[in-house]
């Protein structure tokens, strides 16, 4: 692997780690090759854009599915397979910050 190139990325159920490319010859997991299908991605955005709007009433439908759209470009950018389980993660966690990050309301007295 020359100083320039990237390690390509494999996955275990807790990290994302860097791994050799010639181990995917030697029987190690196949390097992500792309984007998934964008009809496949599309549904799997909604899916999850609905799932977390159920969660997050006082947040804009549009809001959450920018969130997840967001969300699931970075990680295509990134090089990272956006899985529906990742994504809904990470967007909860950004949905959440945007709900604390709010000032409360104000009681008028």
């Amino acid at each position: 692997m020359g100083p320039n190139s990237m390690p390509a990325l494999t996955r275990d159920h807790r990290t994302i780690t860097p791994r050799d490319p010639a181990s995917a010859a030697a029987g190690g997991a196949p390097a992500f090759r792309g984007p998934r299908p964008s009809q496949e991605s599309r549904e799997c955005r909604e899916l999850v854009a609905a799932h977390l709007a159920e969660e997050f009433l006082k947040v804009p439908v549009e809001d959450v599915a920018k969130c997840v759209a967001d969300v699931w470009a970075c990680a295509e950018h990134l090089g990272f397979r956006p899985t529906p389980e990742v994504v809904e993660r990470v967007a909860r966690e950004h949905l959440l910050a945007l709900v604390n990050s709010s000032p409360p309301s104000r009681i008028p007295r």
